[in-house]
């Protein structure tokens, strides 16, 4: 027998058995996790994206790079947060690991994310004009054609922000005079939009489509602002539209308690405790909806 062929034989069954022992491990471990909340998985098997969502109904997607020694070697995370995830790994470690840990800190995030939802509420935001997870800043119109950049903080988001002023060099110096006498006003216990107006003595401009008796929009199932007031409905009777695609180009408004019917009625639609995975009516993205202790009662 050719010794050459013999040991090139015996290689390739080593090959194929440790790739099937791969296959099976990564396949196994996915069925821990759940495989409604998959989102890729790579032909190789070597990467994976994973839908998470946080208390506040944020969707986030956790992409997962392993390495071909995994689970010996940690493998490489990546997502739409402001600060990485220091991933704690030993060779006993499992993705369903990499998925807690990333709960965790979304949950530590929340609110950083919450002080930025205040700030696109209530101010005119500039720039970003299409805002991400990761993003730490806010450039905001001031009044006499000046802007102001904001710096969150992201592990104390309520403190008072690092601040940069756009304009005239007049205006800029008037506004860092104005910051620099009245930062110490800053108060942790007020929202940042109430801070910024007692810092600088005013109220700054609002964004230009909102105004003094602002309209909820429609909802994109049933095209009505609010649910009817109804007993049927529990406490979302009578509430404005309260969900929204994540995809920048689509974002259609919708009421929850629609959202949750329309995902039910199809069958490719995935459910994981009180959770459904489905996509926008509209654009076809992934979009996801808390079921509500009301939604689970008329089920």
């Amino acid at each position: 027998m050719d010794v050459g062929k013999k040991f090139t034989d015996e290689s390739r069954c080593r090959e194929l058995a440790t790739t099937s022992s791969f296959c099976r491990r990564i396949y196994s471990e996915v069925e821990e996790v759940g495989w409604e909340h998959l989102v890729k998985l790579g032909d190789d098997l070597l990467f994976l994206s994973f839908r998470v969502m946080d208390d506040k109904g944020r969707v986030h997607i956790l992409e997962i790079t392993l390495d071909k020694n995994y689970p010996m070697s940690p493998p490489s995370v990546s997502a739409d947060v402001p600060c990485n995830l220091n991933l704690e790994w030993s060779s006993n470690s499992k993705l369903r690991d990499v998925l807690q840990q990333f709960q965790r800190h979304v949950r530590m995030l929340q609110d950083f994310w919450s002080t930025l939802d205040d700030i696109d509420r209530s101010l005119w935001v500039i720039d970003p004009t299409h805002t991400h997870l990761a993003m730490s800043y806010r450039q905001i119109k001031i009044g006499n054609d000046c802007c102001a950049i904001l710096s969150i903080n992201v592990n104390d988001p309520l403190s008072l922000p690092e601040c940069r002023f756009l304009g005239s060099d007049t205006e800029v110096n008037s506004l860092r005079n104005i910051w620099k006498r009245n930062s110490k006003k800053w108060k942790k216990d007020k929202s940042f939009s109430e801070n910024l107006a007692c810092v600088f003595g005013t109220q700054l401009p609002q964004p230009p489509h909102a105004q003094k008796n602002e309209e909820h929009a429609e909802c994109g199932i049933c095209f009505a602002q609010y649910l009817p007031t109804d007993d049927e409905f529990g406490a979302k009777s009578g509430s404005a539209t309260d969900c929204t695609c994540e995809n920048g180009n689509c974002k259609p408004e919708f009421h929850s308690v629609c959202l949750v019917k329309w995902l039910r009625s199809i069958t490719t639609t995935r459910q994981s405790f009180d959770v459904l995975f489905g996509n926008c009516p509209y654009c076809s993205d992934p979009i996801a909806v808390k079921i509500s202790t009301d939604d689970l009662q008329h089920r």
